[in-house]
């Protein structure tokens, strides 16, 4: 022990206090507009099928078009490998897990979809088409065999469509409450978003459901969709999309990407239309920056390039999505959309070779952190709550196990959840 040190302070108490005191509505501001990252799932892709074709019967036959066409395409572990370029020590593991991910849970994310995919109908088929969706979800959530989150894209907030869109939402609302309530997996999807204004409105028309069906303020939360030149930079040169999000009060879980509508608007041509355009780049990019530390989640979009017709092309438009989800990936964009059910064995086989390439630096970074034994890289607090942000949707999507996660890091979920979300709770890890 060393000479204990004589501590002295210049400030009186007042002063610490003082400038507290002035900072107390800043304070109050960081904490209401970037809570952080909610802590919960969030799925990797979302899927698309007009209100007029989905069934009951929607996700198994999405799941068995997959297995067929990976049956057909790729039988085996090392046939995918050498289409999609996976490492051969990975080659198993990816396709085994592709193949029960398919059989148990092949769509995370289901929308339902009364915009683009259904386009103009008359009122009475609309109508009839939103009951039976709400039928629908409802049996399949309490029969168990629901996709994680569900729920349906209405049509947008401009004139033309905003009575319609309306209505639809309050149908569909309105029957999930009739047959037992809302599902905690709901999710609304509001399209062509391009004033603030609009999604004001739409938080309007939810508050005024919630408050006739004596439901707690703001129980219904929607995605944005950034499909307009307007929603990233508007007219006074601002970034449109954080004032959207801010225009949600509280209530926005995610901006979605609108590959074609958005590189239409800038006036991309129909054969560079795509989710790695410097356009594309750019306006996620910004939606990325509007979004972070409010909780709010981004999504990348979609190609439209399908896997269909004879085996060299269904590998083509294989490598195609497989590159351009890895690509999402590594930008931080971990959920996408799916066109197709062919275009689901690339979707699990991008997330799980990324997840499990990068499992044992993770876990052995993560690992030293937190015994501080140190390594080849310095890591801190951030670094931290990235590493177990990457483990935790390793294990959410299938792509890792948490006991496989455990054994390589000595760390429980509570633990990784207590890193990835520092605000939401007191870290208690005991170094191993």
């Amino acid at each position: 022990m060393g000479q204990q040190e004589n501590v002295a302070t210049s400030l009186a108490g007042a002063v610490s206090d003082g400038i507290s005191a002035s900072l107390a509505p800043v304070d109050a501001e960081l904490a209401r507009r970037y809570p952080g990252d909610p802590g919960t799932r969030q799925p990797v892709h979302t899927v698309y099928v007009p209100g007029d074709t989905f069934t009951a019967a929607t996700l198994r036959t999405w799941g068995d078009e997959a297995l067929k066409a990976l049956d057909e395409h790729a039988p085996d572990a090392a046939a995918l490998a050498e289409v999609l370029g996976i490492p051969d020590e990975l080659a198993g593991p990816v396709h085994d897990r592709v193949r029960a991910k398919l059989e148990r849970e092949p769509v995370e994310d289901l929308r339902i979809d009364f915009e683009d995919g259904y386009g103009p109908r008359s009122d009475a088929e609309e109508d009839e088409a939103a009951a039976r969706a709400a039928r629908l979800v409802s049996e399949a959530y309490a029969q168990g065999t629901a996709a994680p989150y569900t729920g349906i894209r209405m049509k947008c907030m401009e004139a033309a469509v905003r009575d319609r869109g309306i209505r639809t939402t309050d149908i569909f609302l309105t029957g999930l409450m009739r047959a037992g309530g809302l599902p905690d997996g709901l999710v609304l999807t509001l399209p062509k978003v391009t004033y603030p204004e609009q999604v004001t409105a739409f938080v309007r028309l939810l508050d005024a459901f919630e408050q006739a069906h004596g439901l707690p303020d703001g129980r219904i939360g929607f995605e944005i969709q950034i499909e307009t030149s307007q929603s990233i930079l508007a007219a006074d040169g601002t970034a449109a999309v954080a004032r959207m999000i801010d225009a949600a009060r509280g209530r926005a879980t995610g901006l979605h990407y609108g590959t074609f509508d958005y590189s239409a608007c800038v006036g991309v041509s129909a054969a560079y239309q795509a989710s790695d355009h410097p356009a594309a780049d750019h306006a996620k990019a910004v939606m990325q920056v509007a979004a972070a530390g409010t909780g709010v989640r981004v999504s990348d979009g979609s190609t439209n390039v399908l896997p269909v017709g004879p085996t060299p092309q269904v590998h083509e438009a294989w490598r195609l999505h497989y590159g351009l989800t890895r690509r999402a990936l590594a930008r931080a964009y971990y959920q996408g959309w799916d066109m197709h059910p062919g275009h689901l064995p690339t979707r699990y086989a991008a997330v799980y070779t990324f997840y499990r390439e990068g499992l044992g630096q993770a876990a052995a970074r993560l690992a030293a952190y937190v015994s501080k034994t140190g390594g080849d890289v310095m890591d801190e607090p951030a670094t931290a709550k990235a590493l177990s942000g990457f483990l935790l949707r390793g294990i959410d999507c299938g792509a890792l196990g948490a006991e496989e996660v455990a054994e390589l890091t000595g760390l429980t979920r509570a633990d990784l959840d207590a890193f990835a979300s520092p605000r939401r709770g007191t870290l208690t890890v005991t170094a191993p």
